[in-house]
């Protein structure tokens, strides 16, 4: 295997010892599948950290653990790799374990490698269970920080949580979605991708709370538990509106917006509006031709910044003062879509669209 790196930066950065790198890398017997699997991963996340190995400054490895859509993982990643020059003093060596879905004994294992190889940080997206906070406790004793990103899990021992304030958004979404409607009454669809994500169920209760303020008549449809995957969504969606439910309105917490536009248009349900949360490849298609009606988002780089800053903090590398807050919903329509997403997806997404 071709390679420019010393074989304890692919063993660090891969959380496996020499032996295992040198086996894997001489085409030696005696080496898991999934060894084998971190070592080539390392080797590519070292490639796109060439910039950072040259730089002095206090290096820091953190682990990047998401349950999540492959299409928001790959936001994150991107997110991530482009903020890391701008993370000084220190110098950001992530570690990405990402995955479509988890158990929570998945998870924790995670957690527990994490604590054995050693790790200065842990970034996290998981659900909040006990299992999972218990897991945070352990690796809080071993003095790695952990800070929760996107969605929280408040009882435990995480430093911090980085992400949207999400009782706003599922408030600034109740509040768009009655605007839109511009009618008293009738069946708006909500959809998460599993109610352990606490992010996710604190934007529907706040949506809820919000609807009921100001549109009492509107009626929820609740299709949630699809981990925003095409398939198990658009499954969900079938058996909770049926052909004989009209539904108004569609506020999509949690992903698979093309599978949820699919099983509507297949039961001769259009919705007046449809909300969605994420500036992802997906979305921005459907905001374009007129599927989806506003988009909320977040600053996927912010957020992780502010992430990265609160382990600097922790590790005694940046003030307190230094550190953001949590982030603030824009409310994006085809009109205001950001010109750095045009310039990632436009291109490739119009040529997609008429090709």
């Amino acid at each position: 295997m071709a390679h420019r790196f010393l074989m304890k930066e692919i063993a660090l950065q891969a959380g496996v010892g020499l032996a295992t790198v040198d086996r894997v890398l001489n085409g030696r017997p005696n080496v898991n599948e999934r060894s084998r699997q971190r070592v080539q991963q390392a080797i590519k996340e070292l490639e796109k950290q060439q910039f950072q190995l040259a730089v002095a400054g206090r290096k820091l490895v953190v682990d990047v653990l998401v349950e999540a859509p492959g299409r928001f993982c790959d936001e994150i990643r991107e997110a991530f790799e482009s903020e890391l020059p701008a993370l000084r003093p220190a110098v950001f060596r992530p570690r990405f374990t990402m995955q479509d879905t988890m158990t929570t004994a998945q998870v924790v294992d995670a957690l527990d490698a994490i604590g054995r190889r050693g790790s200065h940080g842990v970034l996290l997206k998981a659900r909040d269970v006990p299992d999972i906070a218990e897991a945070i406790a352990l690796l809080r004793q071993r003095g790695i920080p952990v800070v929760t990103i996107f969605t929280d899990i408040p009882q435990s021992a995480r430093i911090a949580y980085a992400g949207l304030d999400n009782h706003v958004a599922g408030a600034t979404a109740a509040y768009l979605v009655g605007q839109w409607l511009a009618q008293s009454q009738g069946n708006v669809l909500v959809t998460m991708s599993d109610d352990s994500f606490r992010g996710e169920e604190e934007r529907k209760n706040s949506f809820r709370d919000e609807l009921l303020r100001r549109y009492p008549k509107l009626t929820l449809v609740d299709a949630s538990g699809g981990h925003g995957l095409n398939d198990q969504t658009e499954e969900r969606v079938r058996k909770a509106v049926g052909r004989k439910r009209a539904i108004a309105a569609v506020y999509s917490m949690g992903g698979g917006n093309v599978a949820i536009l699919r099983a509507m248009r297949a039961m001769g349900k259009t919705p007046r509006c449809f909300i969605a949360h994420d500036l992802d490849r997906d979305n921005i298609r459907l905001l374009r031709d007129g599927s989806i009606s506003a988009v909320l988002h977040h600053d996927l780089r912010l957020d992780l910044r502010n992430a990265c800053h609160q382990i600097m903090h922790f590790h005694k590398l940046l003030p307190v003062s230094a550190i953001g807050d949590v982030s603030s919903v824009v409310v994006v329509t085809p009109a205001n879509i950001p010109r750095y997403v045009d310039r990632r997806f436009g291109g490739g997404l119009r040529e997609a669209e008429t090709g």
